[in-house]
């Protein structure tokens, strides 16, 4: 091998294991901000890591939001139909956030109970995403702006 192949095999090999360090490098941190979504059934089911940090999605059950007057801390349930588990929240909600509607918390479980640090609320009730719908057995309905009706003009 000539002093010219030498220095391009080296190059060569120097962009391949640059290549393969900076592929590892974004893996690991895409791995880390992973946050899959999953039910309230599918969590007391065991679906979920102990630490692991996940999305729960379902319905804000009826009557079950409680917040201390002069406290930020919420404490409310979160429902898929089939099983109820507990959430708190130490931030200010969504404006749109109410009993009944659907949500998206992002957060970890902590004895029994989700302690979430991010909290999303839709603007329309009967909206629901299709991939927590697809999971709660839900149909997911498109909306769609009904026609005006058809007249015809007398001649």
């Amino acid at each position: 091998m000539t002093p010219t192949q030498r220095r391009r095999m080296l190059l060569v090999v120097l962009v391949v294991a640059a290549a393969a360090i900076a592929l590892v490098l974004v893996s690991a941190a895409l791995q880390r901000n992973i946050a899959y979504l999953y039910t309230p059934s599918e969590v007391q089911a065991g679906k979920v890591a102990a630490d692991a940090r996940f999305r729960l999605g379902g319905m804000v059950s009826k009557d079950s939001f409680k917040r201390d007057s002069g406290a930020l801390l919420a404490r409310f349930e979160v429902t898929d139909g089939d099983a109820q588990l507990p959430v708190t929240y130490d931030k200010i909600l969504p404006d749109l956030f109410r009993e009944g509607q659907a949500v998206v918390a992002t957060g970890r479980m902590v004895d029994g109970v989700f302690v979430a640090e991010d909290v999303l609320a839709k603007h329309d009730e009967t909206y629901m995403p299709k991939e927590l719908a697809d999971k709660m057995g839900m149909a997911h309905e498109k909306h769609q702006v009904p026609s005006a009706p058809q007249t015809t003009e007398a001649p």
